[in-house]
């Protein structure tokens, strides 16, 4: 039997999946399912609700019902088994089952390299192979998908570039990609006080050495340094920054350093 106590209500209409209260979540108890914020269980909920300010869609909020004890035991042993359950994952180790970890939610954290995994994606060999090979090292790689803490922004030369770049750009992971971690968006149709608001806190806790900022030449795409430089500056950083403008033919029409 419960008793009435505090503990996170999910409005799943509004919640957009981006993973951001997952990672705020200091207990484990929510977690990203078929696309939604979802509750693991309601003994893991301490009904604090510091996962609230992490939310951009304003979907998660503290309600007062009949509900499990948060169990301050069992979560602690919860914790221990994901956080081993994420080491094998990024390892690309095999289950316990003997089945590959390789499931692609869009917001589980993924470092690509010589792994199981990696063998089993191969294509059949009678698929045409591409001409050259990917330089993607991460996974996810839309700026509102990837938490400042994730492991692969740590001390990473940063590569900002617009969502249709990759596109209009035929050499994008030779010339723009190799040696970077990419996070990409689109400065018109996204959230602009999100992008900072996730800038100025990967500034502050990642380290990032240097950042190059690929956007079209088209009007709308402009905004996207400037996000990424008022993220720096609420940060209180210095990072180099350059900035590549590609034109809608796919050529780079202008490379500078930013002024910071």
């Amino acid at each position: 039997m419960g008793t009435m106590r505090k503990i996170v209500e999910i409005n799943e209409d509004l919640c957009n999946g981006c993973g951001e209260c997952a990672h705020s979540c200091a207990e484990g108890a929510l977690q990203i399912i078929d696309g939604k914020a979802r509750l693991v269980s309601e003994i893991y909920c301490d009904g604090l609700g510091a996962c609230l300010k992490e939310c951009p869609q304003g979907a998660i909020k503290i309600t007062e019902r009949e509900a499990a004890a948060f169990d301050e035991h069992a979560t602690e042993q919860y914790l221990k088994e994901k956080e081993k359950s994420n080491k094998q994952e990024t390892a690309g180790t095999h289950e316990t089952d003997g089945s590959l970890n390789c499931g692609c939610p869009s917001s589980r954290l993924q470092m690509f390299g010589s792994s199981p995994c990696s063998e089993a994606n191969k294509p059949a060999a009678h698929i045409n192979q591409p001409s050259s090979t990917s330089a993607l090292t991460h996974w996810p790689v839309q700026i509102r998908l990837v938490p400042p803490t994730a492991p692969f922004l740590k001390g990473a030369n940063l590569l900002v570039a617009a969502d249709c770049a990759p596109v209009a750009y035929p050499d994008f992971h030779g010339d723009f990609l190799k040696d970077k971690v990419i996070m990409m968006g689109c400065p018109k149709f996204d959230n602009a006080d999100e992008y900072i608001q996730k800038f100025a806190d990967i500034f502050r806790t990642a380290d990032i050495r240097s950042v190059t900022v690929v956007i079209m030449e088209v009007p709308c795409c402009s905004k996207l340094p400037m996000i990424v430089e008022r993220g720096m500056a609420i940060a209180g950083k210095h990072v180099p920054v350059e900035e590549i403008v590609i034109s809608t033919r796919g050529y780079v029409l202008d490379r500078k350093q930013a002024a910071i």
